[in-house]
């Protein structure tokens, strides 16, 4: 009875904090009539999930003082996006909230459901992240094993302390069942919603099996998610309000100002075969190289405005406050949801050619653009495979005329005489041993006015 009624003061507390954020908006809500827009940490939100999600994630505490609760045991901190709290000096809590919920076991039922259904080759591939407190992510991890192959999804997926990152693929009544026990998953509630998850045509096809592990952090940047912490994100920007940024920006771009950087926060492989006009797309090769990439360009960021993007959101998520914590931008915005939430607003919008994920499609295209080449021939191409040598891990543009002649490998050391590689300890093979890697600069260093990319239509 005691636990009810501290949540029935709960909600009535939450709905008092978010009635105070409501202000006239200038936009119609996506149900038609006047909009109302909530405002808080200098993001807006024009429907109610977007704002509940954000209170329950960051402002659990002010949401407890305002029911006479008190305030919670993990709080810490301010607002993550830097801006002031909306409830007098907020503390921000570093959990979903006072209670952290236990990982649910459940698993759904799929009695209803035929094996063809369940394991159909047509389906789609599902790409996610959730930035939440995991107090025990080995048992996270056992239990998202258990869901995947109780759906006979394959993919990868990572947990850490901080949260899960994932992107998995099977039959659509997989990947429907999937969502639905995620978002009823006690952990993920009012912080995960249907529209985190961005899909695409394929399905378990895509890739070789099903790993999920526990690691340090959901996305491999490399800096201690308590040095450098997700809460210190940059400002998101809806597809909507992205795109007119970038507008904006294109537009400065040909009069000759240059306060605004479009930064590509991808690797070149990545950006090679797409990206959007005018970015800066850093020539790296590991999204861990990224910090390095920050501290040696400080100059270039200097009192900017930077608009960063990325695939699906996650890596602006950390490397956005990575570029924060060194102040020297004037802003840091960010693409919420990257590309893929973008290409399904604006499939010929600013963007251009492909966009890269990881699995074995290797990409999948919104637009008929291409706007990479041939490694050999420079004609236009932009399908990757694998190089052919052995123990190269490195992919290759290389058409299918140039395929008939033998060339196959990412470099000429490669296609002339395979790859030689000294074994280490454990008996694993050296990997990125090539030419081509071994000329490439770690990273690079922007001289005077960054070299932008800009493709046209």
């Amino acid at each position: 009875a005691g636990r009810k009624q501290r949540a029935a003061a709960r909600r009535k507390a939450f709905s008092l904090f978010v009635k105070a954020k409501e202000v006239p908006g200038a936009s119609r809500c996506p149900g038609g009539g006047e909009g109302v827009r909530w405002r808080c940490c200098r993001q807006a939100f024009e429907e109610l999930p977007g704002i509940h999600r954000h209170v329950a994630l960051h402002h659990s505490g002010d949401v407890g003082r305002q029911a006479g609760l008190g305030a919670g045991p993990a709080e810490a901190g301010g607002c993550p996006a830097g801006g002031p709290a909306p409830a007098g000096n907020a503390a921000r809590p570093s959990g979903l909230s006072h209670s952290n919920p236990e990982i649910s076991w459940a698993l759904p039922d799929t009695s209803h459901v035929s094996r063809d259904d369940l394991t159909s080759q047509v389906g789609e591939v599902l790409l996610y992240y959730c930035y939440c407190e995991v107090r025990d992510p080995e048992k996270l991890c056992a239990w998202q094993k258990a869901l995947c192959q109780h759906l006979h999804l394959t993919g990868k997926v990572r947990i850490a302390s901080e949260g899960i990152n994932g992107t998995v693929g099977g039959s659509k009544v997989a990947t429907s069942l999937y969502i639905k026990v995620m978002l009823s998953q006690p952990l993920f509630k009012n912080i995960l919603c249907q529209e985190d998850f961005k899909s695409s045509a394929g399905g378990a096809h895509c890739f070789p099996d099903l790993r999920v592990g526990v690691f340090k952090e959901i996305v491999p940047m490399g800096i201690d998610p308590k040095i450098v912490s997700y809460k210190e994100t940059g400002i998101h920007l809806s597809p909507q309000e992205f795109h007119r940024e970038v507008e904006q920006y294109l537009s400065q771009a040909t009069q000759g100002q240059n306060d605004t950087i479009l930064l590509d926060c991808r690797n070149f492989y990545e950006s090679k075969i797409g990206h959007f006009q005018g970015c800066l797309a850093p020539d790296i090769r590991k999204f861990s190289y990224f910090p390095s990439y920050v501290d040696e360009n400080l100059e270039l960021f200097k009192d900017k405005r930077v608009l960063m993007y990325c695939t699906g959101g996650i890596r602006c998520e950390r490397g956005s406050a990575y570029l924060r914590s060194k102040a020297v931008c004037r802003e840091v915005y960010q693409l919420k949801g990257g590309i893929h939430k973008y290409l399904e607003e604006f499939p010929d919008g600013f963007y251009r050619g492909k966009l890269f994920v990881f699995d074995d499609r290797y990409a999948i295209c919104s637009n008929e653009d291409i706007i990479s080449a041939c490694r050999y021939c420079g004609v236009l191409w932009d399908q990757y495979k694998l190089c052919s040598s052995h123990h190269c891990r490195q992919l290759v543009l290389t058409c299918p005329s140039c395929c008939n002649k033998g060339l196959t490998a990412c470099c000429l050391v490669c296609q002339e005489k395979e790859l030689k590689v000294t074994s280490r300890a454990s008996g694993e093979t050296l990997k990125e041993e090539c030419e081509c890697t071994r000329r490439r600069p770690r990273v690079p260093i922007e001289h005077g006015s960054p070299r932008m990319l800009d493709t046209g239509k």
